[in-house]
């Protein structure tokens, strides 16, 4: 929906065309910020057209300050994106201030440090992401769509309507790729499932032609196991929240993350988890909702599956834990009041400033 930049106070430029968890972030915030009031609108490609967005030509108009504000905000989440509003802030002089929200989990190279020093306010998206910053920061964890992301409720909803052999589905979303840990995960359901027959494993995401290599080792090695009919893969799923609701148990078993959405949809699903502690994991996952281990470490992942396996009832409830964690601690619409304020923040500080 293409918007004049005269009704716009917040752009958030997605400038990355393929689908990554940026995209997915901008694509969940901006239809709440709109409902909370935040004048917002994208720019870039990639996006669905049901989001506001401006034209690029808009551009040239954003020397012009806006209506009643002083100026407008350029929210980045990427390198190219906090040059681009230095660019138009410092060097072509627009009345602009930067926000950028980091969730790298690793030390930054130089050029990244110097355009995060640039920058008006700077939003972490765990505290693990912002113990690797070095300068004063908000820290905003990601929230989860709880609209979407539902306990099952329908016959549709519970695994027996999938046609898949079992009692239990234990499942792993997301790309399939080494970072993603799915080898790990793969290598659990082949040393486990022999021993749980009311258990079957989902795996279940995209794979780019890079790793296609990849997954068909996994699929070679699961076939080689006696266990196809055991260690599903779905391929990329359209209806992924349907999947999580049929789950008992979701598993992510990541390497490395940013920040990892995956276990939050999960237990939003009513669904127990184990994880990894790569990305904010560790910081998603309560006691009793869940159990996490070292990244990279499948001897431990395997450990902490088998007593999900061996106990469903145990499972189930602690699913009902997690649910009710994610609802108190991570709805989405607590992100989009916490980033709200960072702005109105913005705004406050140039007013006191001019009072000065």
């Amino acid at each position: 929906m293409l918007v004049p930049l005269s009704e716009i106070i917040v752009i958030a430029p997605n400038f990355k065309k393929r689908l990554s968890g940026v995209t997915s972030t901008i694509v969940q915030l901006i239809p709440l910020q709109q409902a909370q009031g935040v004048r917002i609108a994208t720019l870039g490609p990639g996006l669905p057209d049901y989001l506001p967005w401006i034209a690029w030509s808009s551009l040239g108009h954003l020397w012009k300050q806006p209506t009643k504000y002083p100026f407008r905000i350029w929210h980045a989440r990427r390198n190219v994106e906090m040059i681009a509003g230095i660019i138009m802030r410092d060097i072509l002089r627009m009345k602009m201030r930067l926000v950028f929200t980091s969730a790298a989990q690793r030390h930054h190279k130089p050029l990244t440090r110097w355009l995060i020093r640039r920058m008006d306010r700077v939003i972490a998206t765990s505290a693990r992401s912002g113990s690797y910053l070095k300068v004063p920061h908000t820290v905003i964890m990601h929230g989860v769509d709880l609209s979407c992301f539902t306990p099952p409720v329908t016959k549709a909803d519970k695994f027996s309507a999938s046609g898949l052999p079992g009692k239990y589905a234990i499942g792993c979303f997301g790309r399939i790729r080494h970072q993603k840990g799915t080898d790990l995960f793969v290598d659990a359901m082949i040393a486990l499932l022999p021993y749980y027959p009311e258990w079957t494993a989902i795996i279940a995401g995209r794979t780019t032609v890079r790793h296609q290599k990849f997954e068909k080792i996994l699929k070679e090695k699961t076939a080689a196991a006696g266990m196809s009919t055991r260690i599903v893969f779905l391929g990329e799923l359209l209806n992924v929240h349907k999947w999580y609701r049929r789950l008992t148990l979701y598993v992510a078993p990541s390497r490395n993350e940013g920040f990892g959405l995956t276990p939050l949809e999960a237990m939003a699903s009513q669904t127990a988890v184990v994880t990894s502690d790569a990305g904010a994991y560790s910081e998603l996952v309560t006691p009793g909702s869940g159990t996490v281990v070292p990244s990279g470490d499948g001897k431990a992942l395997r450990r902490a599956i088998e007593p999900y396996l061996s106990n469903p009832m145990k499972t189930i409830a602690a699913g009902k834990i997690a649910l009710a964690h994610v609802h108190s601690t991570f709805p989405l619409i607590k992100e989009v009041t916490a980033i709200d304020a960072v702005y109105k923040d913005l705004f406050m500080f140039h007013d006191k400033s001019e009072d000065c």
